[in-house]
């Protein structure tokens, strides 16, 4: 029986490796990402000359979204990877980030609803940028969904601050 069990242990203790298929595919995602922003960057180029101002802030906002979603996305690429699959080895290289390897599940979560409420808060200034496009509606409800952003993050950092609080 104690074999048995050692074995389904194992089992389960293995299957972490089914998540790196994911985290390559998440790697993907960031070089398609990259293609999209170099597409937008060369757009916003051949297009300088006869945009107006608030274009070019609306333009450059959308570089600054793409950024903060690449970012994002290693944020997740790196902390999943290491918290639930296996370290990563990089021979203490100059250039890892000082985060990598630190950030617990608790931490991700925050630094996930921090991203998330920034990319918000982008795309609720590009809309305030070009206000004339958007009915009150919905400008309503985009501030709306980033408040309820906000207030989450809030939630959610306060709940990590009782639960951290209440360890022994």
């Amino acid at each position: 029986m104690k074999r048995l069990e050692h074995g389904l242990e194992l089992m389960i203790f293995n299957s972490r490796w089914l998540l790196a298929p994911i985290y390559i595919g998440l790697v993907l995602s960031v070089l398609l990402l990259l293609f999209k922003f170099v597409q937008e960057f060369f757009h916003i180029v051949a297009n300088m000359l006869g945009s107006s101002e608030s274009d070019v802030i609306l333009a450059v906002l959308t570089l600054v979204d793409l950024s903060l979603v690449a970012n994002l996305l290693l944020i997740v690429i790196f902390s999943g990877y290491e918290n639930f699959v296996s370290k990563i080895h990089t021979d203490e290289h100059e250039d890892r980030p000082e985060w990598m390897g630190k950030v617990d599940f608790s931490g991700l979560k925050l630094k996930l609803v921090a991203s998330i409420v920034a990319i918000s808060g982008i795309e609720l200034l590009k809309a305030f940028v070009n206000i004339a496009a958007y009915t009150n509606t919905e400008l309503a409800w985009k501030v709306g969904i980033h408040a309820v952003l906000v207030v989450s993050g809030v939630l959610l950092a306060w709940m990590d601050r009782i639960a951290a609080s209440t360890k022994h």
